[in-house]
């Protein structure tokens, strides 16, 4: 049999499951119909925002957003979604 290799967080998991540690869910399809409604609430996006920022600001989000991957005002409102859930804090 071929020897699957674990990254560490899939390891921590794996021990868990086999100390008996993690246990499903009473009711699964109720728990995934939760959780899909939750995701669905979570990502759509139900409101337009027009913000006037300087030329440099705007180059600097999208030069961030380019080394992630992602499309600058996606970037833009994930930064703001995570100040206002706490994740992400000022430098004092």
């Amino acid at each position: 049999m071929k020897k699957i290799h674990l990254d560490k967080e899939e390891q921590e998991l794996y021990d868990s499951i086999e100390r008996g540690e993690l246990r499903s869910v009473p009711s699964l399809k109720k728990e995934i119909r939760r959780a899909k409604l939750a995701a669905h609430n979570h990502l759509r996006k139900n409101k337009r925002v027009n913000i006037r920022i300087s030329e440099s600001v705007l180059e600097g989000i999208q030069e961030k957003a380019m080394e992630n991957g992602i499309p600058y005002q996606t970037y833009m409102s994930s930064i703001l979604y995570k100040y206002v859930t706490g994740k992400l804090a000022e430098k004092v």
